[in-house]
């Protein structure tokens, strides 16, 4: 049951529509026509039967061979219409694994082989039809099998490019996830090397302050022992008392030297960190270089296959019309 309440009325309406326009009125062309609505594979359906009472009214006027000629040069334009579809959604997606994409390389691979080999095959019914045309009928047939099997693969095509589109979408996801996990390091980074640093200064400051304490307590103390050289003892005892108080700032000192260099080998190992996480994002970008290349390559190959269909419909054409020009001939004598 036709989607989206389309039938065969509407169908055949848009078509005439295209063809008094002078377009192809291919699937995605009806279908535009009718809105976007309907299912492709319902309007490839009611286009057929369409086709087919057309070919059949006119079996009776247009030559045997002829109408084949017709059949080739539909199937090569449905061909190229198809391919053109499949390069369009190429450039839009990318594997999903590397595993997947290879295997679909040498599927793809495979395809073109089949296709060059069905395009021979072509060419071979082509020879038989015009050395026996009680034959033409079957050959019709078995075009016509072609032609849906084509469009099947077609549709294959189709759906490992939506699977590549889901990959591209991925790798550039991820691609983005990295270069905002490196702009928050980067951030952070920075923040805790202002932090290191403010926090530095500080303790160089209380320092100098320590050691402005540390040197007036000591003047301090110069002045005590001058003003107290008659008691020896005291002196003596007090001295030893500055001794110990300038032992423990001068621990402390160091213990606070000790604390500024472990900060200043953080900030080296964060330092570090960083150009380990802006290599990787290096990584990541050569990665996506490197797909982006292995895509162009498939372009071309798909680019080459429509090619060859090309050259391959010229030829069918260039056959079907010189054995009918001999043919005539002959019936004269």
């Amino acid at each position: 049951m036709a989607r989206g309440g389309i039938n065969k009325a509407l169908v055949q309406k848009a078509r005439q529509a295209i063809l008094a326009r002078g377009e192809n009125p291919s699937i995605d062309a009806v279908r535009v026509e009718l809105g976007n609505t309907g299912s492709k594979t319902t309007i490839h359906r009611y286009l057929k039967e369409l086709e087919d009472a057309e070919r059949g009214r006119d079996a009776g006027s247009i030559p045997l061979s002829e109408q084949l000629v017709n059949l080739v040069g539909q199937l090569a334009g449905q061909l190229e219409e198809d391919a053109q579809a499949a390069v369009a959604l190429e450039r839009e997606q990318l594997a999903r694994e590397r595993l997947d994409f290879q295997n679909q390389a040498r599927l793809a691979e495979g395809r073109i082989q089949q296709l060059e080999s069905q395009c021979a095959g072509l060419t071979e019914q082509l020879l038989a039809a015009q050395q026996a045309l009680q034959q033409e009928q079957q050959q019709r047939q078995q075009g016509e099998i072609e032609n849906a099997r084509l469009l099947q693969a077609n549709r294959d095509l189709e759906e490992r490019l939506q699977d590549r589109d889901g990959q591209i979408r991925s790798l550039e996801e991820k691609h983005q996830h990295a270069r905002d996990a490196l702009e928050h390091y980067r951030l952070a980074s920075k923040e805790q090397r202002e932090q290191e640093q403010r926090r530095h200064e500080s303790q160089v400051q209380q320092l100098q302050l320590e050691l402005r304490q540390l040197q007036q307590t000591l003047i301090v103390k110069q002045d005590e022992l001058t003003q107290l050289n008659r008691d020896n003892a005291r002196l003596l005892t007090e001295a030893r008392q500055l001794q110990k108080e300038q032992h423990a700032q001068q621990q402390l000192l160091a213990q606070k030297v000790q604390a500024l260099e472990t900060a200043q080998s953080a900030l080296v190992g964060a330092e570090r960190a960083n150009e380990a996480l802006e290599q990787r994002c290096s990584t990541l970008q050569e990665e996506v270089s490197r797909l982006n290349e292995t895509s162009a390559t498939q372009a071309q190959q798909v680019q080459g296959l429509q090619e060859r269909l090309a050259e391959a419909a010229t030829h069918l054409k260039l056959l079907g019309h010189t054995p009918l020009t001999g043919g005539g001939n002959e019936t004269g004598t």
